[in-house]
């Protein structure tokens, strides 16, 4: 029996204004989750997890506290709301808490045109089963690769359902389909791994399991005889599979809650050049087929593409409502939250501006240097922006890859870093953060 998300959360409401709060939101989350992973061509874990988990928040004058439940009886509602609010009695005050205004809620909350989620059936476990067996054995017969580490395949969907005493009350659904596979080359202390992986919203788009398999293995046997390399400073080349984590660096330096704070190494950017010039960082949170897409935030606000860096410049911060009333601005609808916990500033979709070159063109311009396409690890200091980080992945001569590398740390400062960049033209549009390929000039590399 499918629960009635909007009733659910009238009624947690209902249970907190008679424990006597003056104001709250309720979230209820629906969600089911179906795993199998698979390792030797056996069937190594199953599992498969459902349920309800509901959250509140009430606000008492400047207090708030949240409290989470997975029982929906009205027994339980019930104590949840007292005890929420004798939480919220005993909690320190904040000046900057509070729901929206209803002048500043979306109106817009029809989710559908967004295609979040998939209507096609759950997939049957055997089918997970099969997909994940394919991925294996595509891996396990690329020449060079020893064993497979385990491939997987996951399917989720959950419904997700917000409302407040400020009369907001809208809701969404989500799907994904996921498959995965790690595959190794080499044998003891020389073995080496990689991976390869696809996650959609839809059935119809996810890649085929035998691909995602056949690359992992090559990708592993690739890496086969790393070693260290030089010591000093040299181009590096950010491989596209984690050239988003660059992004991510600026994305929670721009935080409103590090901004707030005083903590944040791009404190005193705004207006200033961050990126290169012609280079902009758009966040969409309307773009249909992609996971992070939303049409409100966790606070009912309306989403709206904005750039948070323009031809370089960095244009704003991103905020909720308490971390904006903090700084004397408005809320730039980045609210998001759990069950558990009240709203917090974070971003959705994000795309980087492509280049008009390839990967393969910035390896050539590069001449010697370094291609990483995995990392570990990470040293960032908030207050200032130096950055170290472990990687692994191909040393470069003459423009070419000449041979894997690996142990090796890399080292700078991302206010430096990131004015340095240039794209290449190969991001996945389909992604949450769309990112190419990423060339820095004169990083430091830690090597033998």
């Amino acid at each position: 029996m499918t629960t009635d998300l909007a009733a659910l959360t009238g009624r947690i409401l209902d249970a907190a204004r008679k424990a006597g709060a003056e104001q709250a939101d309720a979230l209820a989350v629906d969600g089911t989750s179906v795993s199998i992973d698979v390792r030797g061509g056996r069937l190594e874990e199953a599992q498969r997890s459902e349920g309800v988990e509901i959250g509140l928040r009430v606000l008492i004058g400047q207090r708030q506290a949240c409290v989470s439940a997975s029982d929906t009886s009205d027994r339980v509602l019930g104590e949840m709301a007292e005890r929420a609010v004798a939480m919220a009695r005993e909690a320190p005050e904040d000046p900057h808490i509070g729901l929206a205004d209803p002048a500043q809620l979306a109106t817009d909350r029809d989710a559908g045109r967004l295609e979040m989620y998939d209507p096609s059936p759950e997939p049957d476990p055997a089918a997970l089963e099969d997909d994940a067996r394919r991925a294996e054995a595509a891996a396990l017969a690329v020449a060079g690769v020893s064993q497979a580490q385990g491939a997987s395949a996951a399917y989720g969907r959950r419904r997700i359902h917000l409302s407040a005493t400020n009369g907001f009350s809208g809701g969404y659904q989500r799907s994904d389909r996921t498959i995965s596979c790690v595959a190794i080359s080499g044998e003891g202390l020389k073995m080496e791994r990689d991976h390869d992986y696809d996650s959609r919203i839809f059935q119809a788009d996810l890649r085929d399991p035998d691909e995602i398999g056949r690359l992992a293995g090559e990708r592993a046997v690739a890496r086969s005889g790393s070693r260290r390399t030089k010591t000093g400073a040299f181009p590096v080349l950010f491989d596209e599979r984690i050239s988003a984590s660059l992004v991510g660096h600026l994305v929670s330096a721009i935080n409103g809650t590090m901004i707030a704070r005083g903590t944040s190494w791009l404190r005193d950017a705004l207006g200033e050049q961050v990126l290169p010039a012609g280079m902009s960082l758009v966040e969409d949170p309307h773009r249909p087929r992609t996971s992070g897409s939303r049409l409100f935030d966790a606070e009912g606000l309306p989403t709206a593409r904005r750039a948070l860096v323009e031809d370089g410049v960095l244009t704003g911060w991103t905020l909720d409502l308490a971390t904006a009333r903090r700084l004397g601005l408005e809320s730039t609808a980045n609210a998001s939250r759990g069950p558990a916990s009240p709203p917090s500033p974070s971003v959705s979709n994000l795309a980087l501006t492509q280049g008009d070159r390839s990967r393969e063109a910035l390896l050539a311009e590069m001449g010697t240097g370094l291609l990483v396409t995995s990392m570990i690890g990470s040293t960032i200091n908030p207050n200032n922006g130096d950055y170290s980080r472990g990687a692994s992945g191909f040393w470069v001569e003459n423009g070419e890859i000449a041979y894997p590398v690996n142990e090796i740390t890399i080292a700078g400062n991302l206010r430096d870093m990131l004015r340095r960049l240039t794209p290449a033209n190969d991001a996945r549009t389909h992604l949450s953060r769309v990112v190419p390929s990423l060339l820095v000039e004169g990083l430091t590399l830690a090597g033998d």
